[in-house]
């Protein structure tokens, strides 16, 4: 059988301040202490403290210290703790679980007990022991995963596939010998971990689940998440796995839909908002994002020369902003975006119309008085929507900019004035 791991009980750090007759009657006495805490916690709560003081001094003894059969008495000591908490919680949900970490201690025990061992019995006695903390340990996370704390629910969790593979290594029985049982605390863990922010910590579990076959979306999706900064591909392998094993799941589908925004493949991006589109038709961001996405492709095509796929792409962003706003009017950014859409088609003419600046044939200065109209025109479209996201936002830096540049090609100095004075005092705010 493979030796097992122990760890240190921090408690026990001073030797031989009583003796052996002391120490015996102190640990039987602190044990009944904590038993009688364990009967019930909220009546016998003055128990408690009392208890672990006399534990702590009977370790203080060598010989206490020497045999395994203290150490299982210590260890169902703290699981009687823990029990009585749990307990307590169910007949009282305002009661609050503060010695969960009695657990962990219980476990240090158990183990010291079990490599101290020189009779199979209190070998079977530590494996037992585990075997009833087993379940503490996995209430005591439940308890902190449903607070919300999801950071502590992970270490309880994690500790519990502690303590189940210590029993196996002992020959005892878990509660995750069931497998399906076995998948679901995995799952937990992991959720737990990664909701908790503690993903690198909870990374092997996740990968351990999908090894498992889980049949839940969420580990990849957090894996994904997890290894996006630190290892992009394996981050995209656990994407795509995910999303070929669970092609309608929104959250793998957001997921992706992220890395198509940070990697700016925008071609494939709209077809995947617009299947998002399909699944979540209320998500007003879904809109304005994929006005956002046209929006870019108008823009590259126009930079590029292909006015009329610009216009296509030009159309479509403007429709997804009008749907936007017909789901949420007060959507500013999709207001925004509208004016946006007309300057930005606008600027795009600039460097055509300062070119035929320099033709003064009458041909060339046909030209570029037909552009500039043209450009004008595009500004005077914007003006009503940037008036209306000033409406909605007054301090946003970037509508008074847009505001005071197109006041300024109107030669409208007073407003040029007007719009400079708020652009200073949106600055002096923090507006930046």
């Amino acid at each position: 059988m493979k030796k097992l791991a122990l760890g240190l009980l921090s408690l026990f750090l001073v030797v031989g301040s009583i003796n052996a007759q002391e120490g015996k009657k102190a640990l039987k006495k602190g044990a009944k202490l904590l038993g009688q805490y364990g009967s019930n916690a909220i009546s016998n709560a003055d128990k408690l403290d009392e208890g672990l003081m006399l534990i702590e001094k009977a370790f203080e003894d060598e010989e206490v210290q020497s045999k395994a059969k203290n150490y299982n008495m210590l260890g169902e000591a703290y699981n009687q703790v823990v029990s009585a908490e749990i307990n307590a919680k169910l007949i009282d949900p305002s009661f609050e679980i503060t010695h969960g970490e009695y657990a962990n201690k219980a476990f240090d025990a158990f183990k010291m007990a079990y490599s101290k061992a020189e009779k199979d019995k209190d070998k079977k006695n530590a494996i037992k022991g585990m075997e009833v903390l087993e379940d503490h340990m996995n209430n005591v996370a439940i308890y902190y995963f449903q607070t919300p704390d999801y950071a502590n629910a992970f270490d309880y969790f994690n500790s519990s596939i502690d303590v189940y593979k210590v029993i196996k290594e002992g020959g005892g029985e878990s509660r995750l010998d069931v497998e399906a049982d076995k998948m679901d605390h995995y799952f937990y863990t992991g959720a737990a971990g990664y909701y908790g922010k503690k993903g690198l910590d909870a990374a092997p579990i996740l990968e351990e689940l999908i090894e498992l076959g889980s049949d839940k979306a969420l580990p990849y999706e957090a894996l994904y998440n997890i290894y996006a900064e630190t290892d992009k591909a394996k981050a995209v392998e656990y994407l795509e796995k995910g999303r070929a094993a669970f092609p309608d799941d929104t959250g793998l589908l957001f997921a992706e839909i992220n890395y198509y925004l940070v990697e700016e493949k925008l071609d494939v991006l709209t077809g995947k908002l617009e299947t998002a589109l399909e699944k979540e038709p209320d998500n007003v961001t879904l809109y304005t994002t994929l006005g956002n996405v046209y929006d870019q492709l108008n823009q590259a095509e126009r930079t590029a020369g292909n006015n009329d796929k610009a216009n296509e792409y030009f159309d479509k962003a403007m429709k997804y902003y009008t749907e936007a706003l017909g789901k949420d009017p007060s959507n500013f950014d999709a207001v925004y975006s509208q004016g946006a859409l007309y300057y930005n088609k606008a600027a795009s003419l600039t460097g055509a119309i300062n070119e035929l600046a320099n033709d003064f044939s009458a041909a060339g200065t046909k030209k570029y008085d037909a552009l500039k109209a043209e450009m004008d025109g595009y500004f005077n479209e914007a003006m009503p929507y940037f008036l209306k996201a000033e409406g909605m936002d007054g301090t946003d830096l970037n509508t008074l900019i847009a505001l005071k540049e197109i006041n300024a090609r109107s030669n409208n100095m007073d407003k040029v004035a007007e719009y400079k004075a708020k652009i200073e005092a949106a600055q002096a705010g923090g507006g930046e």
